[in-house]
């Protein structure tokens, strides 16, 4: 099955449109669990454990592993291997590099992680992105418009005729030969979203900034999925996974999920 069709399958199986974001750091997690041997791992099974149900997709940021060293990545792969496999995995990386070098981002992140998806910045062409297409079956969720208020230093950037972010949705559409690209495009520009959905109406996109950044929800779900409400993964990590430092973390992150799943859903309508 192509990427594509996995993200539809998946939403539709689980009626949800929502991605939880395991944006995990140490500083940030009830302090008790810090007496585990491995409170990242800890902290997300029981995250994963109390939101699986609503989710269709996580999202792991690889920043917030590669900063512990050796533990960090033993938490990383803990963590994918723990997910269940009804969900769709993303490697949040950023990678982008040159075509030797990008392949064995590819390797690492799809073959050895075992990530269903990852994010890659389109900056340096084709050439670049191409190894991480080989694969039908892994998806390749493209920065085309992010939901950071730096976006405006080049993303807006326009020759008269077009601005940066259309020209990489539509080149990431030439590039959709697989049937596994896709956009990551934030919450926070809705009408942007409308536009960019109008260039890409076949690709799926990841879309963050619905919870802690502030995106408009009902907008970013009218303008960012597809004619039949599907084909979007809306991404939430602090206000799920941080939603209480207590015991009862877990419990609280559970009732955030269903609340925000409900909400993506309700939003269709």
């Amino acid at each position: 099955m192509n990427f594509i069709n996995k993200v539809l399958e998946t939403i539709e199986k689980k009626n949800s449109l929502l991605c939880v974001g395991l944006d995990t750091a140490k500083d940030k997690i009830p302090p008790h669990l810090l007496q585990e041997s491995d409170p990242i791992f800890e902290f997300n099974k029981q995250i994963i454990d109390a939101t699986q149900n609503y989710a269709a997709a996580f999202k792991i940021n690889l920043a917030f592993y590669e900063a512990y060293g050796i533990e960090g990545w033993q938490a990383l792969k803990k963590t994918f291997d723990y997910l269940p496999s009804d969900v769709i995995k993303i490697a949040d990386a950023k990678r982008g590099d040159i075509g030797n070098t990008a392949k064995m981002y590819a390797q690492a992140l799809f073959d050895d992680l075992g990530a269903d998806a990852i994010t890659v910045n389109p900056l340096m062409g084709h050439d670049s992105a191409q190894p991480f297409l080989g694969d039908p079956s892994k998806g390749v969720f493209f920065l085309c418009l992010t939901s950071n208020p730096g976006s405006q230093d080049f993303q807006h950037f326009s020759n008269g005729e077009q601005k940066l972010y259309e020209k990489i949705a539509v080149s990431v559409n030439s590039w959709n030969s697989n049937n596994n690209c896709g956009l990551v495009v934030g919450a926070t520009h809705p009408e942007e979203l409308e536009k960019i959905r109008s260039l890409t109406p076949q690709l799926p996109f990841l879309i963050p900034g619905i919870g802690a950044q502030g995106g408009d929800l009902q907008k970013s779900v009218q303008f960012g999925t597809d004619l039949n409400g599907s084909n979007a993964l809306y991404n939430s990590s602090r206000a799920i996974i941080y939603a209480s430092l207590e015991k009862d973390f877990a419990q609280t992150a559970k009732a955030k999920a269903k609340q925000t799943r409900d909400d993506l859903n309700n939003a269709k309508i």
